[in-house]
């Protein structure tokens, strides 16, 4: 039973999910009109909520099965085989005869072990992977989803992190499988828009455009303020637009930051919130991770501390390196802040929206504006 409405973690129906409906319409236009997609978005947006959603809806359909599969703690090709084969294996046919007899005419390198559940009868395969067969067994694994007689579409997460492995042709590879697919469609979703932009838009990578770029940003405050005074007033509370508004706007309608906000609220039963009833809650989460930021400060240069805050005062910082900025904040030479803003950027600390920066975590800015 649900407690809270303003979930941290996790999807569990239509009821605790607000809004996206635009974006849920055309993710799933896309896919079943035959379109792969790029999803990309900052870390705790939403982007993983809006696939689950989606998926949600699509898996009504007795013909399509969905898998959403996670590379954020991946670091080589195995890894990521190995994630597809615990998510996709055993799924299409739940007939224990039936499956044992499908698994072994596609799974040569891998070795599913099907064993059964001594309560409920319901199979379950285990996956033992063998070693130096990654490429035969990600095969294997495509071929399996494409001759199921079922649509199927793999939402992989996090998809960057392929960038990075050891193996350097793991892009080459997975396209070479997935244009040849046409019972198989794919979500690549990302938080490091500059690295999937790259994978997808230059002539040089073998994604060249293979997607349909598609970017979301925060929830409607409007669509926000309507699901969150709802579920408020159904718990006996009650929040007006310009309270939310507040809310919405120091925190600059970060889903996830927003919801830690929501659910505090929520436990607390103010009758009336008001906006003291909210800085209230900005203090004790600040003072909760006063110590983390302090950490996360030092590990920082002077100059990347210097531009961290300056980047927060500003709330929405642009043209860091103009001679402007620089000289409002004391910040020094342009080329010194360029590399320390580049730096940022790449350990996600400062977002890059386009020219536009500004402190990824919300409650971090709120610590480093805080007198």
């Amino acid at each position: 039973m649900i407690q809270n409405p303003f979930l941290l973690s996790g999807y569990v129906s239509p009821e605790f999910f607000c809004d996206r409906k635009e974006e849920t319409e055309k993710l799933i236009s896309a896919l079943h009109n035959g379109r792969n997609i790029t999803l990309v978005s900052p870390r705790r947006m939403g982007k993983t909520g809006l696939i689950r959603h989606s998926f949600h809806f699509m898996e009504q359909e007795s013909k399509e099965q969905c898998y959403l599969v996670d590379l954020y703690q991946t670091e080589c090709l195995a890894d990521m085989v190995a994630k597809m084969a615990r998510a996709v294996i055993g799924t299409l046919d739940t007939k224990g005869k039936r499956m044992i007899k499908t698994l072994g005419s596609f799974f040569k390198s891998l070795r599913p072990v099907l064993s059964f559940d001594p309560y409920t009868g319901m199979p379950s395969v285990n996956i033992d992977i063998q070693p130096d067969s990654e490429e035969q067994s990600l095969a294997e694994i495509f071929a399996y989803m494409e001759q199921s007689g079922k649509r199927c579409y793999v939402a992989f997460d996090e998809f960057q992190k392929v960038a990075d492995y050891d193996e350097r042709n793991v892009e080459a590879l997975l396209r070479s499988h997935i244009q040849h697919l046409t019972n198989v469609h794919f979500i690549f979703s990302g938080s490091q828009r500059h690295v999937l932009e790259n994978m997808f838009t230059s002539s040089t990578r073998p994604f060249y455009q293979s997607t349909q770029l598609m970017t979301i940003d925060g929830i409607d405050e409007d669509a926000y303020y309507q699901f969150a005074s709802t579920k408020l007033a159904h718990h006996g509370q009650q929040i007006d637009r310009e309270t939310f508004a507040f809310a919405y706007n120091r925190l600059f309608g970060h889903t996830w930051y927003m919801q830690v906000l929501l659910n505090r609220l929520y436990e607390k039963r103010t009758n009336k919130i008001e906006i003291k009833d909210i800085d209230l809650i900005f203090r004790e989460i600040v003072a909760e991770n006063e110590a983390s930021f302090q950490t996360l400060l030092r590990m920082l240069t002077p100059v990347q501390r210097k531009l961290l805050r300056a980047v927060a005062r500003e709330g929405e910082a642009a043209e860091v390196t103009g001679k402007s900025f620089l000289s409002k904040h004391k910040l020094g030479a342009a080329s010194t802040v360029n590399s320390a803003v580049k730096s940022l950027v790449d350990k996600e600390i400062v977002i890059d929206q386009n020219g536009k920066y500004s402190v990824y975590d919300r409650f971090l800015a709120l610590y480093l504006t805080t007198d």
